[in-house]
């Protein structure tokens, strides 16, 4: 759900919504009982981020989405089922990210990508607070690349998938595949509008003014990206070659892929 508040000051740095004090009533539970279950990992720091860091998520169907420096991931993986089983009344369900302390150094884009983050787009909610130790971030063509230069690397992750299988009724890699590839596409605008956005369906509706032979293709990821969609592998397939590999060629033309350095 889109964050009104993203976007870029007056210096040309990246503001947000995001916030430890907005997360609407239903989710507070949700959040304190996560806090609970981390708070015994002294050396791990939670975080939040998404619709429920901004207010802006609904009940039952947004997802709760957290992230932990330092965690366990296996820890991490119980935790989330079990507050996903506990609130399942609540929230469509509870995700915990991993990052480890040293994803947060060096000159990677990655590495990069992973400080803006932190930095912009989570709420610090307990532990050791990485937020002081990092200054704010520019909304530039580095962040955007820093965010989704890897979209070449997921497409041929989502090759591989699609080569001797099927894509069944879930629409599992149609979803997965259209999600990234709309950030992406959102990162592409940011940089060629000079704004700073990652939402989906902004993205889509401002690029389908740009070209609007690919609006059609657009809405369809969109469309894959908000549901559970029934896609059969040969229109993955379709789209990876498609849609996808022209936002593909237009970002790295515009913005620059994780290879270009």
């Amino acid at each position: 759900m889109r964050d009104p508040e993203e976007g870029v000051d007056e210096h040309g740095f990246i503001v947000t919504g995001v916030r430890a004090d907005r997360v609407p009533e239903p989710f507070q539970p949700i959040v304190h009982a996560a806090m609970s279950a981390t708070a015994e990992h002294t050396a791990c720091s939670l975080h939040l981020y998404g619709s429920v860091a901004t207010g802006m998520a609904l009940s039952p169907s947004s997802d709760v989405d957290l992230l932990t420096v330092g965690l366990d991931a296996d820890v991490a993986s119980s935790i989330a089922q079990a507050l996903s089983d506990q609130f399942r009344d609540r929230c469509r369900s509870v995700d915990v990210a991993v990052v480890e302390p040293a994803d947060l150094r060096g000159d990677t884009c990655a590495a990069y990508g992973t400080r803006v983050f932190l930095r912009h787009y989570c709420a610090h909610l307990n532990g050791p607070s990485i937020h002081p130790r990092l200054p704010r971030f520019k909304a530039d063509q580095r962040a955007a690349r820093a965010f989704n230069g890897d979209i070449d690397r997921h497409a041929q992750q989502w090759r591989g998938e699609l080569d001797g299988t099927s894509v069944g009724r879930d629409g599992l890699l149609a979803r997965r595949m259209a999600r990234k590839t709309l950030l992406a596409l959102a990162g592409l605008v940011s940089v060629h509008d000079g704004v700073w956005t990652t939402d989906r369906e902004w993205g889509v509706r401002r690029w389908s003014e740009i070209e609007p032979d690919r609006a059609d293709e657009l809405d369809m990821l969109h469309a894959w990206s908000t549901g559970m969609p029934e896609v059969e592998a040969r229109d993955v397939g379709a789209a990876l070659d498609g849609v996808v590999g022209h936002v593909i060629v237009r970002f790295r033309e515009a913005v620059g892929l994780w290879a270009d350095g």
